[in-house]
């Protein structure tokens, strides 16, 4: 069983390694900021998962396992919050070509939002 277990944890590795280097090479081959955003952030969070559910096969430390299922757990939910607020952060800095995008919310809430910022009282 922890032959199986071993080589099941490799696979495991060499499949999360493979995804690192295929989001690498997303990194260098797209142009703008919006498309390295998703191929950072879409196979970053998949491979470091394999990665750890592989370790995790191979070492058979109920603490390591533990810790390695918290670290996934924090990524699952930090991952899209930070490619989110970079996002809007590059979108803001005009880092995004707007004209490229097929849907564009967010240029709609900062013109009304601004129009509603002229608009404000200076009484404060």
């Amino acid at each position: 069983m922890d032959n199986v277990l071993d080589v099941l944890g490799a696979i495991f590795l060499v499949l999360g390694c493979s995804l690192t280097f295929i989001a690498a090479m997303g990194l260098a081959r797209y142009p703008d900021l919006v498309s390295r955003q998703h191929i950072a952030t879409k196979p970053q969070v998949l491979s470091l998962i394999l990665n750890l559910t592989g370790a995790a096969l191979i070492v058979r430390d109920s603490t390591m396992t533990w810790t390695m299922v918290l670290v996934m757990a924090f990524q699952l939910i930090s991952a899209p919050i930070s490619a989110h607020m970079l996002s809007r952060a590059g979108y803001r800095t005009g880092r995004v070509d707007s004209s490229a995008l097929v849907v564009d919310d967010l240029h709609e809430d900062l013109h009304v939002g601004a129009s509603q910022g002229d608009n404000r009282d200076n009484t404060h």
